[in-house]
C-alpha cells in the first residue's frame, strides 16, 4: 500500500535576527519524502548561510543516494569557515521516507529526532559511528498509518533557558509535551503549530536562539473530490457526475444547482438537513453515497475563512474546526482532519441564482474562492489539482 506522507515545518527566529539560521529543505521524488533540517553556526546570516549550504548539499546528495561520509566530507569542503571559532559547522537531521513507510534516519548533532506512535514515544534503534571526526546517529525503522517523525533544532530544547526555565525545556520535557498533546485526528501542521507556540511561550516571545520544527504524518491516502457548480455545457454533466460517484475517496459537492444536477442523474434523493441551523450557514443535503452537500459560495467563503484561522494558529481554531456542525465547518474538517489532498472540479456556468441583482455573486469570485482554498492547502501540504468544466 502508498502511503502519502504529510510534511509542515516552521520557524522562530533568534530575537532581533531578521534571517533564520536553521534551515528545512524537502523534496518528493518518485513516491519518496527527503527532509533536511540544518542548524547552522551562531545566528543571523553567517547561520543562515550555513545552514542553507548544509541543507541543500545533504538533500541532493543523500537522495541521489550518496552515502553519508561523502556528504560530510563534501560539506567540510564547501562550506565556509568561521573566522571566531576556525570551524565550519552546522548540524542537520536527514529524513528520508519511502511511499511503503520505510524510513531512513541521519542525525549529526541535532536533538534527537521523536517517532511517536500511538500517541507514545518509540524507542529509535540508533546506530553511532565517526565520519571525518563528527559523531553520525544512523536509524533504519518502518512507519505506519498515524505515526508522526518529528524532529526539531536545539532552539526547541533551549526554550526558556534563563527565563521560566533553569536549564531549558529539555529533550525529555519536549517529548512528554508532544505526548499530552497527541491526537490521532491531529495534521502535521496542528502538533508543529503547537509544538512552535510552546517555544514562543517559553521563551516570552523574545527566543534567544532560532527555533525550527519539522514535522511528518504518515497517512493513507484520501484525495476528496469536490465538484463545485455546474459545468458549462450540459452535456458533461453525467460524465463529471458518474466520475464523481465512481471516485475512490471522500466525494464533496459545493452548490444547489449542482447538488440538483448530481440527484437527477445518480437517481438518488436530495435530502435537505434543518437538524443544525446555522445564522451564517446555508443547511447541508444529504444524497446517498455522497459524504457532503452544501450550499456553494457563501459556505466556501466561510469555509476559507476557517482554513485562515486554523493556519494562522490563532486562539479557538479547534473549537472554530471540531466544534460546529454547519456545511462550511464540516468542510473545513474533511479537507484538514480527514484528507490527504482534493481535486476541485469546478464547473464554469453561470448560476442562474446569481443574476438576482440584489445578490451580486459572479463566477470569478467562486473561482477565487476555490483558489484561495487550494493555495491554503497546499501550505497545510495537501496536493490539489483543479479542473474546469
Amino acid at each position: 500500500m502508498n502511503l502519502y506522507i504529510e510534511t509542515s515545518w516552521g520557524s522562530v527566529n533568534k530575537y532581533g535576527e531578521e534571517l533564520c539560521g536553521d534551515k528545512v529543505e524537502i523534496l518528493k521524488k518518485d513516491g519518496d519524502t527527503f527532509i533536511v533540517l540544518a542548524d547552522g553556526l551562531g545566528s543571523g546570516v553567517k547561520a543562515n548561510i550555513l545552514a542553507s549550504l548544509t541543507s541543500k548539499i545533504a538533500i541532493t546528495m543523500l537522495s541521489e543516494g550518496a552515502s553519508v561520509q561523502d556528504v560530510i566530507e563534501t560539506m567540510a569542503s564547501t562550506l565556509p569557515v568561521c573566522k571566531e571559532r576556525q570551524i565550519a559547522y552546522s548540524t542537520f537531521s536527514f529524513i528520508h521516507i519511502k511511499d511503503n513507510g520505510e524510513t531512513h534516519l541521519v542525525e549529526f548533532d541535532n536533538p534527537d529526532t521523536v517517532i511517536l506512535r500511538d500517541g507514545k514515544a518509540l524507542p529509535l534503534p540508533r546506530e553511532e559511528y565517526v565520519v571525518n571526526g563528527k559523531k553520525i546517529r544512523e536509524t533504519h525503522i518502518t512507519l505506519k498509518p498515524n505515526d508522526f517523525c518529528i524532529t526539531f533544532s536545539d532552539g526547541v530544547v533551549h526554550a526558556g533557558v534563563g527565563k521560566l526555565l533553569n536549564l531549558g525545556w529539555e529533550h525529555k520535557n519536549v517529548v512528554e509535551y508532544i505526548e499530552k498533546s497527541y491526537r490521532k485526528e491531529s495534521t502535521a501542521f496542528y502538533l508543529q503549530n503547537l509544538l512552535l507556540q510552546a517555544c514562543k511561550s517559553l521563551y516570552m516571545d523574545a527566543p534567544g536562539d532560532d527555533t525550527t520544527v519539522a514535522i511528518c504524518k504518515i497517512r493513507t491516502p484520501d484525495i476528496a473530490y469536490v465538484m463545485v457548480g455546474p459545468p458549462l455545457s450540459s452535456d458533461d454533466d453525467e460524465r463529471i457526475v458518474n466520475e464523481l460517484i465512481n471516485f475512490n475517496g471522500t466525494k464533496i459537492v459545493c452548490g444547489g444547482t449542482t447538488s440538483q444536477i448530481v440527484s437527477r442523474i445518480s437517481r438518488r434523493e436530495l435530502q435537505i438537513m434543518l437538524n443544525y441551523i446555522s445564522p451564517d450557514v446555508p443547511p447541508i443535503g444529504r444524497i446517498e453515497g455522497i459524504d457532503l452537500v452544501t450550499e456553494g459560495v457563501i459556505t466556501l467563503g466561510k469555509c476559507y475563512d476557517i482554513l485562515k484561522r486554523y493556519e494562522s494558529g490563532s486562539i479557538g481554531r479547534d473549537n472554530m474546526l471540531n466544534s460546529k456542525k454547519d456545511g462550511a465547518s464540516q468542510l473545513a474538517q474533511m479537507l484538514i482532519n480527514k484528507c490527504t489532498g482534493a481535486k476541485f472540479v469546478i464547473g464554469r456556468a453561470i448560476n442562474p441564482a446569481h443574476q438576482n441583482p440584489d445578490l451580486p455573486i459572479s463566477l470569478n469570485l467562486k473561482l477565487r474562492l476555490v483558489s484561495d482554498i487550494a493555495e491554503c492547502l497546499k501550505r497545510l501540504g495537501k496536493t490539489v489539482e483543479i479542473e474546469f468544466y
